[in-house]
């Protein structure tokens, strides 16, 4: 098995990828709006895809945080809220916004797992600071690290709730970024005792199935290497500090953030110590580039990938009209529609 996600160019799979992921027997996939068109195409798109692999519990991911971040949309699915309604209701009714947060995070996940999609690459943990890039900005659960791992906590479990897998993002934390990582790499020199605030949530949720670095460089632990790159990141802090030990994932290997070419940085990601490349373009040079480049998946990344799937496919049973006026009902003593 290839340690990588791989995107995927359309609505459905061209007679070139399906050689190649047959050959390259990648972990798994990742999914945009540009292979979204309407529930019945997706679904047959998430089979053929666990078809080639004979892989019930197949890594099929897909950004559905709510707000801006959403690849799949309405008419044809149901619109989410980004983060910061939650943390609106948080400031004026904690339980009543975790209430909404897994609510909301259990519907979502019932449209996820209909169309077939194991992973969502949510929620982020990234504690917003003052002043920081808005590429984070309403994504985010707060400003409090608490608050953010509260409602984190949440989402998690709605997820689970629906049978899906969440991912905790994006560590060691993104929120103090003061540029976009798909365009430039940006440079915090919080100090380590600053940082504190931004490993917190983390922390608290060092249980999750699995989790995704950022490309921000710390001068405070790796004055040369962002996190996705950086070993000493990876294995002193995310290892080590927050205790995290499931199935670690990189951000878009393809992100302007990163130097040198897209074999070479998932190479380099992989020897830092993260188990999975993430790469979202589906160039069909690159992606072959990294199957060439990178080893077998290790054992210990093998076991953290089927630890991080084992509970795909087993969902409560639930109403996703009552979840959602649920989490109607709560945003609105906040006065927050969706």
């Amino acid at each position: 098995m290839t340690p990588a996600i791989f995107g995927i160019s359309g609505l459905t799979l061209t007679a070139d990828e399906r050689a190649f992921f047959t050959q390259a027997d990648p972990a798994g996939y990742v999914l945009f709006g540009r292979n979204v068109q309407n529930p019945s195409q997706l679904r047959a798109l998430t089979d053929e895809l666990r078809a080639i692999h004979g892989r019930e519990k197949l890594f099929i991911g897909i950004d559905q945080e709510g707000g801006r971040v959403a690849r799949m949309r309405p008419p044809e699915w149901s619109p989410f809220p980004a983060g910061a309604a939650f943390d609106a209701l948080y400031e004026i009714a904690p339980s009543s916004a975790i209430a909404a947060a897994r609510a909301n995070a259990q519907a979502l996940g019932i449209e996820l797992a209909e169309a077939g999609i194991t992973v969502d690459f949510h929620p982020p943990l990234d504690v917003r600071q003052p002043g920081a890039h808005d590429v984070i900005g309403d994504r985010a659960l707060g400003s409090e690290p608490m608050r953010v791992a509260a409602l984190g906590r949440a989402i998690l479990e709605g997820l689970a709730d629906a049978g899906v897998a969440g991912c905790i993002k994006h560590m060691p934390g993104h929120g103090r970024s003061q540029c976009d990582t798909h365009k430039e790499m940006p440079t915090i020199t919080a100090s380590e005792a600053e940082l504190e605030t931004d490993i917190a949530p983390f922390r608290a949720l060092n249980w999750a199935p699995m989790g995704m670095t950022g490309h921000l460089l710390f001068t405070a632990w790796d004055a040369e290497n962002p996190a996705t790159l950086s070993s000493t990141v990876i294995e002193r802090i995310i290892r080590g500090r927050i205790g995290f030990d499931g199935l670690l994932l990189t951000d878009d290997i393809d992100m302007e953030a990163l130097d040198g070419s897209i074999p070479d940085r998932s190479a380099r990601a992989i020897v830092a110590g993260c188990d999975l490349v993430l790469n979202c373009w589906a160039r069909m040079d690159e992606m072959v580039g990294i199957a060439e480049c990178l080893p077998e998946i290790t054992s210990l990344a093998a076991e953290r990938l089927d630890r991080a799937l084992a509970g795909v496919g087993q969902a409560q049973a639930a109403d996703k009209s009552a979840l959602l006026a649920t989490r109607d009902e709560l945003l609105a003593l906040a006065e927050v529609s969706v």
